[in-house]
Formats: structure tokens, sequence, C-alpha cells
């Protein structure tokens, strides 16, 4: 059992023991369209931007399910090569965060949408530092971004869902640029298909998914 499921099983079968399963994650958040935003591409493609925002297994698992996402990828960014290794990583001393590589087809789906969804259903961005019961700067949500206008469409989001007061704390998300990203282990990748039943997966990610279903049920996909 890896180190994260070592500190939370205890605390997640108690909690899965004493609540409905699902209730264990936060209601998506309603939030307004990006007012700044890319046009949806006249030709098929592909993109790709870097999230984090807690444990990737979640993340990975909304933006899989996603309409125009053709892949997620759970991996570490912010870090160096030499310490892109989920032992070292679990330490909180490696700069890196549990990131998710989103590769899309832009004819099909926005950045902005994609933010959208981050920030509504994949993750809480008030956090500091933390998400839910996952504490560390590796658990630091971010927006790793690949260009300009990945950057002028994640900032100008940010500034307006603040603005909005959306969220009763301020976004504390980082947005900087993508450095280098490096895949994780194969036991991490789609780690919620592969484990469903697992507790910290029930009451942490599920919900995450329906979530995602009930309040986008035109991006959702299977």
């Amino acid at each position: 059992m890896n180190p994260r499921l070592k500190a939370l099983f205890a605390i997640t079968l108690i909690a899965v023991a004493t609540t409905i399963a699902g209730t264990g994650a936060r209601a998506a958040a309603t939030l307004p369209n990006p007012t700044v935003d890319e046009q949806l591409a006249t030709k098929k493609g592909e993109r790709t931007i870097v999230v984090a925002g807690g444990c990737f297994w979640g993340v990975e698992a909304v933006f899989e399910h996603l309409k125009g996402v053709k892949n997620a990828i759970s991996g570490y960014s912010g870090g160096s090569a030499n310490t892109a290794e989920y032992e070292v990583v679990s330490s909180g001393r490696t700069g890196h965060a549990e990131s998710v590589k989103v590769t899309y087809d832009p004819s099909q789906i926005t950045v902005g949408q994609l933010l959208k969804i981050f920030f509504a259903v994949a993750h809480d961005p008030t956090q500091l530092n933390r998400q839910g019961p996952d504490i560390g700067t590796q658990y630091r949500s971010v927006i790793f971004f690949g260009d300009e206008e990945q950057k002028k469409i994640a900032e100008a989001y940010v500034t307006q869902l603040d603005q909005a007061q959306v969220f009763p704390n301020r976004i504390v998300t980082e947005i900087v640029p993508l450095k280098a990203f490096y895949q994780a282990e194969d036991y991490h990748q789609d780690y919620l298909r592969f484990h469903p039943d697992q507790p910290y997966i029930v009451y942490h990610d599920l919900p995450k998914l329906e979530n995602l279903r009930k309040q986008f049920p035109e991006l959702y996909k299977k």
C-alpha cells in the first residue's frame, strides 16, 4: 500500500462507514463561462495543458470523462527530473505538484471550458497547499500554462471568478509556465477506473464524476 493510502485508509474507512458515499467531496460550484477564451478551432487537432489540484487520481478521472479530451495522464510538474518519483514527491520538498496533462481537441473544447471544469468540479481552488485530507505543497492548485494564450485566459478567468465572488474565499491557484511534465508510475494511471471500490476513490473522487455528469451533461462522456 502506498504512503497516501497508509495515511488515509483508516480515515476514509470511517468516513465511508458513517456517511453516504459521495458526501466527502464538495458540491460542484456554479461558475460563469469565461469572458476571455479562445475560439473553437475549425479543424481537429491536439493541444495540451497541465493542471494540478490535489491527488491526481480524481483530477485525471474528471478530464478523461470530458468530451473533447483525448487523454489525461497523471504525473509531476514543478520540480526536477531526478525527483519525479512518487515516494520522493510525497515528501513535499521537491517543488513538484501532482499534475495531470490534458490532451484535447481544440475544435471540440476550449481552454476556458477546461478551466471551468477544473475550478467547478475537479478541485477546490481556494485551498492553499492542500486538497481535502491531502496536505502539502505537492497538492497545491496550479495551472502550468504552455503559451501566452493559455496564460491570458487563465489569469482573466481567475480575476473574473474572484470579482464575482463565486467562492467564499479567494482563489489561490498558481499560474506559472510549464517547464516539464514527468509521467507518473504506471500504477497511478487510470487509478479510478481500475480501483472504483477503493475507499479513498469512493469518498473523494467518484463524487467529482457525479458532479460532472449532473452539472455538465453536455460535456460528460462515459
